[in-house]
């Protein structure tokens, strides 16, 4: 008998709306045996299983008739090794809890994306990342994993251990198996030192192999009908946080958030609104420098909803791609509002990174939730790929099982390991089913 809690599903949705489904029933183990036990019994009954984290990621992942399968209730620090400075977690453990369960303890993250809602698991199992030319996805802080196989049992890989299978888990999209526990490399909690600035787009390109060298973190976005960008840097400093200002909390959420929100509604509504939005919000980019715990300002509030495309390319490559953007978005007039977003990440060696073997600029296009997409995400799309494009994947794209052999040198082998692991498709969906090409 299941121990753990079992609801019966009304139909789910994504963060951005984009996906819906109705499992016959959520699961949420709250041991590893309940786990193991959700394996074998769905096996046995010729059933599919999905995970999900919190639903942030774009492309119907998760989407399932069947088992949804959450890992909300396995949460939290497992241990933490302080001579070897890593910290074994429950794979459910959402990243802003994360940051403070490690904050207290005195320790941190070496980087992070800009949004913390997502689980642990979900976030190496896509790719994400935050930005820095010097550090890899979230994915690359991974040093061993725990894995529950289509067969049931439990697996324990990392670089020393099974480290072809491990280089194949650390990005996996959820189809080798379940991840329940996750070992990550840590720091020595730090403060980070943060500045944005308002700044002209072609002197930030001319500048970008200088900003990216003097920072540890750097990125831009790009006001599109404009020649701004909003500038942001960031340094580990030993000065102490900033008091928390009303004015900054303003900003943050009443500015870039509420009237944001209002704006975009605007812009949903009368389409020609969208270049004068965009010049407006160009204009209100904030020149401010704060100081605060690392995993407080790598994160963003973002509550404004949005569909979302992102690609890889060679890092030495963002200036002309940005270029090109600009002239297509200048030669089709879309109606979008939203700046795009330009960040850094380091090579790696995973096998399905979109930044296996090479440095990597990530160029992201975002479209208001409600608003038309596809035709804006269609162009930039061939835009990417014109530049040996890899896809973010967390993020929407058209690419087919046959385009992404191309593009990622390791693809057939994972192909070959996600048959050997899970040969009746224990952990596919329709979508996954075509992407590999099942």
């Amino acid at each position: 008998m299941f121990s753990m809690r079992i609801v019966a599903m009304k139909p789910w949705k994504n963060w951005a709306g984009l996906v819906t489904s109705t499992p016959q029933q959520a699961i949420y183990p709250s041991c590893l045996e309940e786990v193991v036990e959700v394996v074998k019994k769905a096996s046995q009954q010729g059933k599919t299983i999905r995970v999900v984290g919190s639903g942030h990621s774009f492309p119907a992942l998760v989407e399932t008739d069947q088992i949804l399968l959450s890992l909300d209730d396995l949460q939290g620090v497992l241990s933490i090794d302080e001579k070897e400075q890593t910290a074994t977690v429950w794979a459910g453990t959402k990243l802003r809890l994360l940051g403070e369960l490690l904050y207290e303890r005195g320790y941190s993250q070496e980087n992070l994306g800009d949004i913390n809602a997502q689980s642990i698991g979900g976030a190496i199992s896509t790719g994400t990342h935050g930005t820095g030319i010097r550090f890899g996805s979230v994915s690359t802080q991974v040093v061993g994993l725990t894995v529950v196989t289509a067969q049931g049992d439990l697996l324990e890989c990392s670089e020393s251990s099974h480290p072809e299978l491990f280089r194949a888990l650390q990005i996996s999209l959820g189809a080798l198996g379940i991840i329940v526990k996750v070992k990550i490399r840590v720091l020595p909690a730090y403060n980070i030192y943060y500045k944005s600035r308002r700044m002209n787009l072609n002197d930030c390109l001319k500048s970008l192999t200088s900003f990216t060298d003097r920072h540890r973190h750097f990125e831009f976005y790009w006001f599109v009908y404009t020649d701004m960008v909003q500038a942001k840097f960031m340094q580990i400093t030993q000065e102490p946080a900033t008091k928390n200002s009303a004015w900054n909390q303003f900003k943050k959420i009443g500015i870039e958030n509420g009237l944001f929100w209002l704006l975009s509604e605007g812009c949903r509504l009368f389409p020609q609104l969208c270049a004068p939005v965009s010049k407006l919000s160009a204009r209100a980019v904030p020149d401010m420098e704060e100081v605060g715990a690392s995993h407080k300002l790598f994160a963003t509030p973002r509550w404004v909803r949005f569909s979302e495309m992102e690609y890889s390319v060679p890092a030495d490559k963002m200036q002309e791609v940005v270029q090109e953007i600009r002239e297509c978005i200048q030669k089709h007039r879309f109606a979008v509002h939203f700046p795009i977003e330009c960040r850094y990440v380091k090579g790696d060696e995973i096998w399905l990174s979109p930044a296996y073997k090479r440095d990597s600029a990530y160029i992201a296009v975002h479209m208001y939730k409600g608003m038309p997409y596809k035709a804006y995400f269609q162009e930039m799309e061939r835009v990417f790929l014109k530049y040996d494009g890899r896809p973010h994947w967390g993020k929407l794209h058209e690419l087919t099982a046959t385009d992404l052999q191309e593009r990622l040198p390791m693809w057939s082998q994972f192909i070959a390991i996600r048959k050997e692991l899970d040969p009746n498709g224990l952990f596919l969906n329709p979508y996954l089913s075509r992407l590999f090409g099942v």
